[in-house]
């Protein structure tokens, strides 16, 4: 075993094909390249023009980041043209299909390393094949989840000690077993293989990834140790798994200019947004925004929109154009259909709410002080970018590990407001319809409710924490610290 300069370390980064796991993949690679090493991020040729005005003012700083791409098998994997995101995804069976076809990418990596071995490869958790490709390389491989260390650690122990087979309908709660906090769930709120217990193809690939994630080199987590102190120690200490928190990534997004370009092109003017929330008062505007992926009914919109105008509350709301399935909506005016009568009309002649399609600045807007709370789907990257905006959040978890998120924000740091979804439901969210009340409720409730002082302090509190722990001698910066000199020296 050898060392090697930090400087002349190359790292290369291959993230899952959805902007929930490319963003913080960006972010992570331009934090490593700030310390002078070389990034290189890995993508398809559809995807690299998503990141492509990030990647060319990271450049400009003299900072080492680069781009290749690899081909990706769309038709050949019977998905339509141009297809390589899950975002672009309409159905569960063809996001079944887009899941089996990045196994074709294991060749075109293995060439990639072949040609140009880096001294560490950090792959996303969807690409278990990775670790055997790096493997035969010599290359270290880490994984990147892109999630919580409560959820990485609730996933574990429910794998484990499977206590949602000792309840006798799907809406008995079960606790999960030696856990930090007394955490309960439903099966109902688990993934349908899970609940099933079927072989699957996700079941398969589930099994593969803790495969991977045991024989690579370790797990980087977009965490902070403060925010979840009692998991991270489980995950290493009791789990036994080799782990590194340098989070929260998306804080090194610092100007403007950054919040505004990160993802794709924003279907609003931010200087516009910006001017609209200016004239807002502190703490006065809620921000409605559940993801990339998921699709809401146009009956669950239908409610939501009813619930905002009962609530009395300002709010900006990102609704994306696939929302609906696609129906009932005219996306060339704008207008949908499921609206309530004259609600654009009403909120625009009030100047109550702000309707943006398809893709807002996100991290901009949460850090604006006009902005109160945060109606979130409980993706990771959406839960931490609204702790670091020190934000009370309504909780509205979907799918993937949402629903442990969720009981991390609401009972364990104690900042969120559960909305009250019951069911897993998947990538087209058609199952369960939250009602117009309940969603009202919660809108109050973290606008104005009893507790909402305390909530918000307690927010605030860890959006401080957070700052410090990417700072110089910080617990991320440190840990940080430590991965780059393991690698350096295992290299």
């Amino acid at each position: 075993m050898g060392s090697k300069s930090l400087r002349l370390l190359r790292i290369f980064f291959f993230p899952f094909m959805a902007h929930g796991h490319i963003l913080p993949t960006i972010d992570m690679a331009k934090l490593f390249a700030s310390r002078g090493l070389k990034a290189t991020i890995i993508t398809t040729p559809l995807n690299a023009p998503i990141f492509a005005q990030t990647i060319q003012r990271t450049q400009k700083l003299m900072t080492k980041i680069d781009v290749e791409t690899v081909e990706f098998p769309s038709l050949e994997a019977g998905l339509p043209p141009g297809c390589e995101n899950l975002d672009s995804v309409a159905s569960q069976e063809m996001a079944l299909k887009f899941f089996k076809a990045t196994e074709m990418l294991k060749q075109p990596l293995e060439d990639l390393l072949n040609k140009d071995p880096p001294d560490c490869l950090v792959a996303d958790m969807f690409f278990p094949w990775a670790t055997d490709v790096a493997q035969r390389l010599g290359v270290p491989r880490i994984v990147f989840h892109g999630t919580s260390f409560f959820a990485l650690c609730a996933t574990e122990c429910i794998r484990l000690h499977e206590p949602h087979k000792n309840v006798s309908s799907d809406s008995d709660p079960f606790a999960i077993p030696n856990f930090p906090h007394e955490i309960k769930l439903t099966r109902k709120q688990l993934p349908e293989y899970l609940r099933s217990g079927v072989e699957n193809d996700i079941m398969r690939l589930t099994r593969e990834v803790k495969e991977s994630e045991v024989q690579s080199f370790g797990v980087i987590v977009n965490s902070f140790y403060e925010l979840e102190p009692d998991y991270a120690d489980y995950y290493r200490n009791v789990l036994g798994r080799r782990a590194w928190h340098i989070g929260p990534v998306s804080l090194c997004n610092r100007d403007i200019e950054d919040k505004a370009r990160r993802g794709k092109k924003a279907m609003v003017d931010e200087h516009e947004c910006l001017q609209w929330l200016d004239s807002k008062d502190p703490n006065s505007v809620i921000y409605i925004c559940f993801g990339s992926v998921a699709k809401f009914s146009p009956n669950q919109l239908r409610e939501i929109s009813l619930a905002l105008e009962a609530s009395g509350q300002q709010f900006i709301w990102v609704i994306r154009k696939a929302d609906g399935g696609g129906e009932g909506k005219d996306e060339a005016s704008g207008n949908e259909e499921w609206l309530p009568r004259g609600f654009e009309e009403r909120m625009k002649l009030e100047n109550t709410g702000l309707m943006i399609r398809e893709w807002a600045p996100q991290v901009l807007i949460l850090d604006h002080k006009a902005i109160g709370a945060f109606v979130t789907h409980c993706g990771w990257n959406s839960t931490l970018e609204g702790i670091c905006a020190g934000l009370p959040m309504v909780t509205w978890p979907v799918f993937a590990e949402q629903f442990y998120n969720e009981k991390l924000v609401t009972r364990v740091l104690r900042v969120g407001v559960e909305v009250g979804a019951q069911q897993w439901v998947g990538i087209v969210a058609d199952r369960e319809i939250v009602s117009k009340d309940r969603i009202e409720r919660a809108l109050r409730q973290v606008m104005a409710g009893d507790e909402v002082e305390a909530m918000r302090d307690r927010a605030k509190l860890l959006a401080a924490t957070a700052r410090r722990a990417i700072e110089d001698g910080g617990s991320s910066d440190s840990d940080m610290k430590a991965l780059v000199e393991e690698l350096a020296v295992d290299t």
